[in-house]
Protein backbone atom coordinates (compact mmCIF):
# COMPACT_ATOMS: atom_id res chain seq x y z
CA UNK A 1 0.00 0.00 0.00
CA UNK A 2 3.02 1.95 0.86
CA UNK A 3 3.95 2.02 -2.80
CA UNK A 4 0.49 2.87 -4.16
CA UNK A 5 0.28 5.88 -2.35
CA UNK A 6 4.22 7.36 -2.88
CA UNK A 7 3.20 6.74 -7.15
CA UNK A 8 -0.05 9.13 -6.31
CA UNK A 9 1.22 11.91 -3.91
CA UNK A 10 2.43 14.72 -5.61
CA UNK A 11 5.41 16.76 -3.67
CA UNK A 12 6.87 19.76 -3.52
CA UNK A 13 10.05 19.55 -5.38
CA UNK A 14 11.24 22.35 -3.28
CA UNK A 15 10.65 20.73 0.93
CA UNK A 16 9.39 17.52 -0.38
CA UNK A 17 5.98 17.92 1.17
CA UNK A 18 2.75 16.55 -0.02
CA UNK A 19 0.90 18.72 -2.32
CA UNK A 20 -2.79 19.68 -0.79
CA UNK A 21 -5.95 20.90 -2.43
CA UNK A 22 -7.53 22.91 -0.72
CA UNK A 23 -8.02 26.05 -3.17
CA UNK A 24 -9.69 23.93 -6.06
CA UNK A 25 -12.56 25.30 -7.88
CA UNK A 26 -15.17 22.77 -8.22
CA UNK A 27 -17.83 24.25 -10.59
CA UNK A 28 -15.44 25.09 -13.44
CA UNK A 29 -13.01 21.85 -12.93
CA UNK A 30 -9.96 23.46 -12.40
CA UNK A 31 -7.43 21.35 -9.10
CA UNK A 32 -5.31 23.74 -7.32
CA UNK A 33 -2.64 21.71 -5.45
CA UNK A 34 -0.19 24.08 -3.69
CA UNK A 35 2.93 23.38 -0.97
CA UNK A 36 1.54 24.04 2.78
CA UNK A 37 5.25 26.09 3.31
CA UNK A 38 3.52 28.36 -0.37
CA UNK A 39 6.97 27.22 -2.28
CA UNK A 40 4.84 25.87 -5.19
CA UNK A 41 1.60 25.21 -6.89
CA UNK A 42 0.50 23.00 -9.44
CA UNK A 43 -3.55 23.53 -11.32
CA UNK A 44 -5.04 20.92 -13.84
CA UNK A 45 -7.31 22.44 -16.40
CA UNK A 46 -8.88 19.93 -17.70
CA UNK A 47 -10.67 21.97 -20.61
CA UNK A 48 -7.80 22.47 -21.91
CA UNK A 49 -6.09 19.51 -20.49
CA UNK A 50 -2.97 20.56 -19.20
CA UNK A 51 -1.07 21.74 -15.97
CA UNK A 52 0.22 25.44 -14.74
CA UNK A 53 3.19 25.01 -12.35
CA UNK A 54 4.55 28.05 -10.51
CA UNK A 55 6.83 28.88 -7.95
CA UNK A 56 6.59 31.30 -4.66
CA UNK A 57 2.91 30.99 -4.13
CA UNK A 58 1.33 34.32 -1.93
Amino acid sequence: MGLLSRLFNEKCPQCQKTLETNKSNIYKGIIIKSCPNLHYQKEYHPALELYVESGKVS
